[in-house]
């Protein structure tokens, strides 16, 4: 049976920015947080590869945030996921990142493919003129991007927005003058924003003072509505169907998209959380992930929990698989050393010592090339490792051809700096999570090795 397209029509907006630090997700969030409390049922989106900002603007729409990638994703899966939130919200938002033209594909990419029209935010503290002859090249720079007017932010004085408002071309208004006000700020720390669930109370206040922060603009009015069509997307096996899949999620280990926890499940996979800084140990299970997070900040403590530690190592010994994602990965080797330059005792289960390095890190997009099959990923962290074992393979770089994050393989742990998106490989996410993969003669010789150096 041939694929027939259906259509919705919803409000939407995309918001955008010249670059990063303009505010893009602070003013999402109390928009979210405004149309929340008239009612309204927000649905936000956000641009790219993101845990953090999606944290935050969930807690202030009270809807759940996924991310919008066209490389990582796939143009049918975005399409379908615009489509699916239409039929039920009041309002789509869509946060980009970085510059509105950053990236390949960029915010404009992804905004002009499915005819969403950006409000462009800018911080105008020190220019006035100027910005509105900046947001009127970012206007025209493109003919297949809808501008539908500026967001000045940290706007000072009614003059100040005077002076913008009239240098502005008629075709491209002023749609928010917003003050200078740092109540409604949002608390940051070395790899983005702090996650909500270490500063709930606090975003609820910034989120309210956000409310009167937007308030009496005209971005407050509902945008255009736009029309979403639905997209031919390939039908979910269930390939791991009966598996029991622990995930480690609790201030340390919180880096889990929404998008791979529902493709687990519509694989037939039952998963269960816990935490490996409070629990004494892990629940059974077939599987274990361990995603990425924040291990440097909470390293004395998982050190400490020789319970849970124990509890792991013994998971690893019976060769169940195992899938480590960047500070899950850090988490395996044998010592982490944090900003502080302390040393703490960590799993074990592969070779290597993990170290902060302060500013310097990576990031960016790459497939993680995987015996399984490709999969889409990305990398961001600020740490290094060594002493580890040879690599199977390493990422492959979107843009360039320098290897990309070493991946290996060791007695069915498969660990790297990637952060996977399941759904884009769903077959080679099912084959690690039933440990397609085999235990050799030398896996089992540097398991022993490991053990006998734990014990």
């Amino acid at each position: 049976m041939s694929f027939q397209s259906q259509s919705v029509s919803c409000p939407a907006l995309f918001l955008s920015a010249p670059g990063s630090g303009d505010g893009k997700t602070t003013f999402t969030a109390a928009l979210a947080r405004y149309f929340k409390q008239q009612g309204k049922v927000v649905r936000i989106f956000k641009t790219g590869p993101d845990y953090l900002d999606p944290q935050i603007l969930a807690q202030a729409s009270g809807e759940a945030v996924e991310q919008l990638d066209l490389w990582m994703a796939g143009e049918e899966y975005c399409q379908q996921k615009l489509f699916e939130a239409a039929q039920v919200a009041d309002l789509i938002l869509v946060e980009g990142a970085m510059g509105m033209f950053d990236g390949d594909p960029s915010s404009a990419d992804l905004a002009a493919r499915f005819n969403i029209p950006v409000a462009i935010l800018m911080d105008v503290k020190g220019m006035a003129q100027t910005a509105a002859a900046l947001v009127t090249g970012m206007a025209n720079f493109r003919d297949d991007v809808k501008v539908a007017g500026l967001i000045a932010n940290s706007c000072g004085t009614e003059r100040h927005a005077e002076l913008i408002r009239n240098a502005l071309p008629e075709d491209l208004p002023l749609l928010a003058t917003l003050p200078r006000e740092p109540a409604v700020a949002l608390p940051e720390r070395h790899l983005g924003l702090v996650q909500a669930e270490e500063v709930r109370e606090e975003l609820e206040q910034r989120f309210n003072a956000g409310v009167d922060w937007v308030a009496g603009n005209r971005i407050t009015e509902l945008p255009a509505a736009v029309e979403f069509h639905s997209a031919p997307v390939p039908e979910v096996k269930p390939l791991l169907k009966g598996k029991r899949v622990a995930i480690a999620r609790d201030i340390a280990f919180s880096f889990i998209y929404d998008a791979n926890l529902r493709l687990l499940k519509e694989m037939g996979a039952e998963y269960q959380f816990f935490s490996p800084l409070n629990d004494s140990e892990m629940p059974p299970a077939d599987a274990l992930w361990l995603p990425g997070g924040y291990p440097e900040l909470y390293a004395a403590q998982l050190g400490q929990n020789q319970s849970m530690q124990d509890s792991i190592r013994s998971f690893h010994d019976s060769g169940k698989p195992t899938l480590a994602e960047c500070g899950g990965f850090l988490y395996c080797l044998e010592t982490l050393t944090d900003l502080e330059e302390h040393q703490y005792p960590m799993l074990g289960l592969m070779h290597g010592h993990g170290a902060m390095r302060g500013k310097r890190g990576c990031q960016g997009m790459q497939t993680a090339v995987l015996p399984e099959g490709d999969v889409q990923a990305h990398a961001h962290h600020r740490s290094r490792s060594e002493g580890t074992a040879e690599p199977i393979s390493h990422g492959r770089r979107q843009r360039h051809q320098a290897p990309g994050e070493a991946i290996y393989r060791e007695q069915g742990l498969t660990a790297s700096y990637l952060h996977l998106f399941f759904p884009s490989n769903p077959t080679a996410i099912a084959a690690i999570f039933n440990g397609a993969y085999e235990m050799s003669d030398n896996d089992r010789l540097e398991s022993d090795l490991l053990k006998s150096m734990a014990g």
